[in-house]
């Protein structure tokens, strides 16, 4: 089983181009699902952002995750989704 601990601060890197994208921060849960629907990588933040999402922050569907390892999480970000 895949807690959240597991996955915050994780860096995520994306297979299509091989770029990193950011550091996990956040997850988003589907409470009608009973399931994760993404993780938040954040944007760049300034001193009272810390508090809180920022609409800048980057939302990456469960759905494009491929592998959840030990250090990194691959996900799969074609050119027509927007990073």
């Amino acid at each position: 089983m895949l807690s959240t601990d597991k996955l915050k601060n994780k860096e995520v890197i994306n297979i299509y181009d091989g770029r990193s994208i950011g550091f996990v921060s956040d997850i988003e849960v589907d409470l009608e699902r009973g399931a994760i629907g993404g993780i938040v990588i954040p944007s760049e933040k300034g001193f009272l952002a810390w508090f809180g999402r920022s609409e800048n922050d980057i939302l990456i569907k469960w759905e494009k995750v491929k592998t959840v390892g030990d250090d990194v999480i691959l996900v799969d970000l074609g050119p027509q989704d927007v990073v």
